[in-house]
């Protein structure tokens, strides 16, 4: 049957004001490596930058939508990145598999984008102390009646942060894990397969942290098993 393929949203990058790039992390496609899936990349439909607010609109051409599709095709699930803004494009292949019931994780502004695709809206904090590289910030604690308790596996666990956004409503996703001092940590809906973001950075830790190696492990595991589905429903 094969490993679990897991596409990545590239994201645009700005090198400078005249050239773009994309970029996919090479932290996230190692933690998909290393608890068992195969990483692609799911490539943006053009070259221009549309930064998604909280009521985005859908901008993209017919041709560009079915580029999607034969990409998200390909895969057995979705990792959106982190990043410092929200392309158009990643809210669409977020309601997309939110539709479809397609396996999604949603990392830093990756959850930002669940969020959005659902109805939700994002604010902005008045301090900074969530932007910080240290290894671990603070504690998250986790509603022990969520799909995040099952899949982390432990109810109070010390995590990173590097954000400056927050969720100030998440439309049909429910929030099930805050920070110490209150700010949301975790977003899902239980009613989906997977359908769950994280405003920290999992895929910094996981090296060195079983609880966050879960969330990856949990993750391809679900994808493999809708992989399965798939071959048997064709």
């Amino acid at each position: 049957m094969g490993k679990p393929v897991i596409g990545i949203v590239a994201k645009h990058y700005r090198k400078n004001q005249n050239y773009l790039e994309t970029f996919i992390r090479d932290e996230v496609e190692q933690a998909i490596f290393d608890n068992g899936g195969i990483a692609i990349g799911i490539l943006p439909p053009n070259e221009d930058k549309i930064v998604a607010k909280d009521n985005w609109q859908e901008q993209l051409t017919t041709t560009e939508k079915h580029n999607f599709y034969e990409q998200i095709a390909l895969c057995d699930g979705i990792i959106l990145q982190g990043g410092g803004f929200v392309d158009e494009y990643e809210c669409f292949i977020a309601k997309y598999c939110y539709d479809y019931d397609i396996p999604i994780l949603g990392i830093c502004a990756g959850k930002h984008i669940l969020v959005r695709a659902v109805g939700g809206s994002i604010g902005k904090l008045e301090n900074d102390n969530h932007n910080r590289e240290d290894k671990y910030v603070h504690s998250i604690k986790i509603d022990k009646n969520s799909k995040a308790y099952e899949l982390i596996g432990k109810e109070v666990v010390e995590v990173n942060s590097r954000h400056i956004r927050y969720s100030l409503n998440t439309g049909k996703a429910k929030i099930v894990a805050v920070s110490s001092d209150g700010v949301d940590e975790i977003i899902e809906d239980a009613s989906k397969r997977f359908y769950i973001g994280v405003q920290f950075h999992p895929e910094s830790l996981y090296k060195k942290d079983e609880y966050m190696n879960h969330i990856f492990l949990s993750f391809i595991e679900t994808c493999f098993q809708y992989k399965k589905e798939k071959i048997q429903f064709f």
